[in-house]
């Protein structure tokens, strides 16, 4: 597989990954495991299919894991013959999160793909308005102590979908959406979740410079990010001095309407009297 930049996760992942687990791992502590099928495309990785792989872990010690791999190869096999050009490209869990086991799981993945991604679907509804999907990359990496180790690195990951898919997911919402809402209720609403959206990211960022400010390690990348971001902000001195201009312009027009509006008036009375 080339370099990742980017990961797509299609709807009828999602679907199936929420399948998956009410039909296994409702109302219990465990989750699900699955193979990710799709294509990739000058650093694009477009994730469009997936199916459920039988899969158990010890609670007590998260080194002791099971994939059944014959099911895998099995289900890949009939899978390819209905498309061929879908790739195993990684794996999903329906987390929470990335767990310690995941390391090992992705290293028994590269069977089958040299540099498998690594999917966290979270399938319970959070309060947090993040992205249900988060998508990762094995990378090694040289600890303090001098020794190689593997870590997961973070893939920028968005939800997309084909024109036929978006039919599928807009009458899967017309069951779900308020139909007694009115637009303007709808957008003020969208409105209200970006606005936390933002908050949240707002404080994890804030945590993250609390955290080196206390002496954690320090991610130069991170800082450039955020650096790239703060440069992009507007100026809100000039901001202001425009919009003061601007509602000032505003209200001379609404003025200039008025004193108008009172001159034909007075004009139209002075024609009435006249012709009395």
């Amino acid at each position: 597989m080339q370099k990742i930049e980017e990961v797509i996760v299609h709807p009828l992942v999602l679907l199936s990954v929420v399948d998956h687990y009410h039909r296994v791992a409702k109302e219990t502590k465990k989750r699900v495991v699955g193979v990710l099928l799709g294509e990739t495309y000058k650093g694009r990785l477009d994730v469009n299919n997936s199916f459920a792989v039988p899969f158990e872990e010890d609670p007590q010690d998260p080194k002791v894991w099971f994939l059944d791999h014959n099911y895998l190869e099995t289900m890949f096999g009939m899978f390819k013959r209905i498309n061929a050009r879908e790739k195993i490209v990684g794996w999903y869990s329906s987390g929470p999160g990335v767990k310690v086991p995941d390391i090992q799981i992705n290293e028994s993945f590269k069977k089958y793909e040299a540099n498998p991604i690594f999917v966290v679907i979270d399938i319970q509804a959070s309060e947090t308005l993040e992205l249900p999907a988060q998508a990762y990359v094995s990378k090694e990496e040289v600890n303090e102590e001098g020794s190689i180790v593997k870590n997961f690195l973070h893939l920028p990951t968005i939800l997309g979908c084909s024109e036929p898919e978006e039919v599928g997911v807009e009458h899967l919402l017309r069951d779900v959406r308020d139909v007694a809402a009115t637009s303007l209720a709808t957008e003020t609403q969208h409105k209200i979740a970006a606005l936390k959206a933002m908050l949240t990211r707002i404080q994890t960022i804030q945590e993250y410079i609390d955290s080196v400010l206390s002496g954690g390690k320090a991610n130069h990348e991170i800082f450039f990010k955020l650096q790239e971001a703060f440069n992009h902000l507007p100026d809100t001195n000039s901001l202001s001095q425009e919009f003061a201009v601007n509602q000032n312009n505003t209200y001379l027009a609404l003025y200039l309407a008025s004193i108008t509006r009172s001159v034909l008036s007075l004009h139209s009375l002075i024609n009435n009297k006249s012709k009395v």
